[in-house]
């Protein structure tokens, strides 16, 4: 009989609110997993034998669907997954998963299988999709600035949501099969009402970058974070800028202003250090970004990338 026993740590990542992980344990606990608080922060988990459940998500949370989805593959007997997150990220598992020879089917959708198998997987060579969340920054980069900007190597189909909220700003874009290409405005427009949803609807990934353009937009918008509850700590620091914002829980009111202007900034983590760098892009004067830690988790060599376009940007040591 197979054993393991294995030493982790709790999840971090950015502190944007509350991110548990009980429905990762709760699965993994239905499925045979032991699982035990340690001490100084870790978790213990051993398992005899992983064995196939139905499991019931609470929420469509993508890390949990992941976890499971892998755990599914040794596991005995089937694992079936509801309420399963449905992003691009998740299909790209599975392609993988089936090409090393697993047997997985559903994925895009809210019902995922998996038939375990206690076979060795093949080698093989995947080309992971590319990330909508960085083309989805660059995207705004050029709403924010009238740009003419054309990304490669992107699907429109995986960014649809920020594609329509970008036309509805102004933005003229171009889909083509595996690029995109966007006319900024001079200066975008308001929009009434956007609410972030889990995948297909608008990403919580985007929302802080959207705060950004919408802050010069001509009139009033609201953003309303539905996914989590500590992720407006951008605002502060656009407020350092000349933005007109006003936070009430979950909405924030924007109201446009003519300009923006540089400043001494910080970026408290992932997309909002992102929009920080697409806002000082259009604003008036020299923005110095402190934390850029935060930005280099999610953007590779993003100074370089902007610089590349035109941007007058660098980074200090």
């Amino acid at each position: 009989m197979n054993y393991c026993a294995n030493k982790v740590l709790h999840s971090g990542g950015c502190e944007i609110g509350p991110r548990p992980i009980d429905m990762h344990i709760k699965a993994l606990r239905k499925m045979g997993v032991r699982v035990h608080d340690a001490h100084h922060g870790f978790l213990y988990c051993e398992v005899e034998r992983l064995k196939g459940c139905d499991i019931q998500l609470d929420f469509p949370s993508v890390g949990a669907t992941e976890n499971i989805m892998l755990a599914g593959v040794f596991s005995e007997g089937e694992t079936i997954i509801r309420q399963a997150a449905k992003e691009p990220e998740i299909v790209d598992l599975q392609n993988f998963l089936k090409a090393m020879g697993a047997n997985v089917s559903g994925a895009g959708t809210s019902v995922i299988k998996i038939i375990g198998t206690s076979k060795k997987l093949n080698n093989v060579e995947h080309k992971v999709i590319s990330d909508r969340i960085v083309a989805g920054t660059y995207l705004t980069a050029a709403g924010i600035t009238g740009g003419d900007l054309t990304l490669k190597n992107v699907s429109a189909e995986h960014i649809n949501s920020v594609i329509s909220y970008l036309r509805d700003s102004g933005c003229r874009i171009n889909v083509k099969k595996n690029s995109l290409h966007i006319y900024g405005p001079a200066r975008p427009k308001a929009i009434d009402v956007i609410r972030t949803l889990p995948y297909p609807g608008f990403p919580t990934d985007m929302q802080s970058q959207f705060v950004s353009v919408l802050s010069i937009a001509r009139g009033t918008s609201i953003i309303v974070e539905t996914i989590f509850d500590n992720r407006y700590k951008h605002v502060e620091e656009l407020l350092r800028m000349g933005a007109d914002i006003k936070l009430e829980g979950s909405l924030a009111v924007i109201k446009g202003v003519k300009k923006l202007t540089g400043a001494n900034v910080y970026a408290r983590d992932l997309r909002g250090g992102a929009a920080l760098v697409v806002a000082a892009l259009a604003a008036e004067g020299t923005t110095v970004i402190h934390g850029t830690k935060h930005i280099d988790r999610g953007y590779e060599d993003i100074e370089e990338k902007f610089k590349s376009v035109g941007a007058l940007i660098k980074r200090e040591k």
